[in-house]
């Protein structure tokens, strides 16, 4: 693919649900090859909205998606949800498998990769979130912070172009959220991540995208979105007690 070709690109999309629920209005975004953007905003704001497109969960809006040039459509669904991982808040979602391994060699295998090449991948995918060691365990055996380490690799294993990470530090105590900081920090994959936790995007999102109401209302540097108290406070967003983002050392 060509690497100007951006990893996402949303033009004009505008959402109702059935009960007619304006959700989105006209958002238009751009995620570049390699980005690691945050997508901030308050609860209803839209977000979820927003990734459900991506991957054609929802369709029939106004406006389009395209994911790595290809339009998100029925046409090309297939290798739109193999390109577009989507990692929910709950991991228990997404293992439901035996062991581990089995969770993780599930999507590859259900896409026809047999053998050696299966094996690879799997171990690669578990290396890739420090979760080799535990290919043989049972996924409820492991603590929350694993099992979401397990979830991520259960998409990675499908070598995505775009990783979506909806509220990856939710529950979280403080080990496991660095040490899913360092596995998402160390991926080459374009990132989109879903937050609430505004100093975790300041970790790991160069870029921040304010959604409220249903629109873009801020997108640029993540220090600078963060720095800008009427922004913030227009659209409900709280820094921790204390916490200055432009005393934090550039990521």
């Amino acid at each position: 693919m060509d690497p100007v070709t951006p990893s996402l690109e949303v033009s004009g999309l505008a959402y109702a649900y059935p009960d007619g629920h304006q959700a989105l209005f006209g958002v238009d975004l751009t995620v570049g090859r390699g980005e690691r953007v945050a997508l901030l905003g308050p609860n209803g704001a839209g977000k979820t909205t927003l990734v459900l497109h991506l991957n054609g969960i929802l369709t029939g809006g106004a406006g389009t998606v395209s994911v790595a040039g290809l339009p998100v459509s029925q046409r090309h669904m297939a290798e739109i949800r193999r390109r577009v991982g989507i990692v929910f808040q709950d991991p228990d979602d997404q293992l439901f498998m035996p062991t581990v391994r089995e969770d993780v060699a599930f999507g590859p295998a259900s896409a026809g990769v047999r053998g050696a090449e299966l094996e690879t991948r799997v171990r690669d995918a578990l290396e890739r979130v420090g979760m080799a060691e535990y290919a043989d365990r049972p996924p409820h055996h492991l603590s929350f912070g694993q099992r979401r380490r397990v979830a991520v690799a259960t998409v990675l294993v499908m070598e995505p172009e775009i990783l979506v990470l909806d509220e990856p530090s939710s529950n979280l105590d403080p080990a496991s959220r660095r040490e899913l900081a360092e596995v998402i920090g160390a991926l080459d994959v374009t990132v989109l991540m879903v937050t609430h936790d505004l100093p975790y995007a300041l970790e790991l999102c160069p870029r921040s995208v304010v959604l409220s109401g249903g629109a873009i209302v801020g997108d640029g540097p993540t220090r600078d979105v963060l720095a800008d108290g009427a922004l913030m406070r227009a659209h409900r967003l709280e820094l921790p007690y204390g916490f200055d983002p432009r005393s934090v050392p550039a990521g």
